[in-house]
């Protein structure tokens, strides 16, 4: 059973995928715009999860009602978009989610964006890597924006070839998700309830990792882990904390580092490399230098000046 749970139906071409939904193959070997609803495209099609080697943007008109953030679940009856980089697994048996028809599919291979500098931007936009229940979810106006963006897109492929097609494909791609960075930066003051939520939970987290002996068992808490414990992606927690707190998760996990050795050099007789242990270091070498990178002085100094 474990075995069968591990195969992923390889998605190697934008044709494969076309085929997949037994459609036409696409007008353009690396680029394709979808229309689900004219072609009555069903997620559901596909018999099982699946990998993608192109990136893929899709807007689903309703993104099921009820969906989980954190530990909590929050109602979405709006639409809203998803994204997929390449070598993702997307979906999985049983996902209901699959049954939502995508108004639009956008398939982009990489080779697509080759000699453009979109090619390098499109990896630094984090929302590629964020999951299906972090979805960005579009107000009627910001609806009729993308919309019409793929609008642009669909009337481009459609017609005839020439010289300029290609920048003007590449141009409204990077329209669009330079609007989706806008409107996930919205999306994060908007729901600020829920992003003060996380941010009290990741508090509570770490206070927990350090004061118990998770730390001193198995070092310094990581990214992964704390997106784990909070049930999103690693790329959607740093986003957001850097939206309130201007700085992102690798820094928050220094920040209460700090905080917890400053507390033992001031209170305990513990010596810096038994300080160092405690907290998750290895090497109390490395635990110098980041206490020295982050108050100016040496955990020593910091110490002196206590007594």
């Amino acid at each position: 059973m474990k075995k069968e749970e591990n195969i992923h139906l390889q998605m190697g071409s934008l044709s494969d995928m076309h085929r997949a939904f037994g459609l036409p193959a696409p007008a353009h070997p690396l680029i394709s715009l979808i229309d689900g609803a004219a072609n009555r495209v069903i997620l559901s099609n596909l018999p099982y999860s699946h990998v993608l080697n192109f990136y893929k943007i899709s807007y689903k008109p309703s993104l099921g009602g009820k969906l989980k953030y954190g530990q909590d679940y929050y109602d979405f009856d709006e639409g809203g978009l998803l994204f997929a980089a390449p070598n993702q697994i997307i979906g999985n048996h049983g996902n209901n989610d699959a049954e939502i028809c995508s108004q639009y599919t956008l398939l982009i291979h990489p080779d697509f964006l080759w000699n453009y500098p979109l090619a390098k931007k499109i990896k630094q936009y984090g929302f590629f890597s964020y999951t299906a229940n972090e979805a960005l979810h579009l107000s009627e106006k910001e609806k009729a924006t993308i919309m019409s963006i793929f609008k642009n897109i669909e009337d481009e492929l459609n017609s005839r070839i020439d010289d300029f097609s290609q920048d003007v494909i590449i141009s409204q791609i990077e329209l669009l998700l330079n609007y989706a960075n806008r409107f996930y930066k919205r999306q994060f003051i908007t729901r600020k309830i829920v992003s003060n939520d996380l941010l009290q939970k990741l508090e509570d987290i770490l206070d927990e990792y350090f004061t118990s002996d998770k730390s001193a068992n198995h070092g310094i808490p990581t990214v992964q882990y704390l997106s784990e414990q909070l049930n999103i992606s690693p790329s959607y927690l740093s986003d957001m904390l850097r939206s309130l707190t201007g700085q992102n998760t690798q820094h928050i996990i220094h920040q209460k580092i700090i905080e917890k050795a400053k507390e033992k050099l001031s209170a305990t007789n513990l010596s810096v490399s038994e300080v160092a242990y405690e907290l998750g270091f290895g090497h109390p070498q490395s635990f110098n230098k980041l206490f020295k990178a982050k108050t100016n002085t040496s955990p020593l100094e910091f110490r002196r000046s206590f007594n």
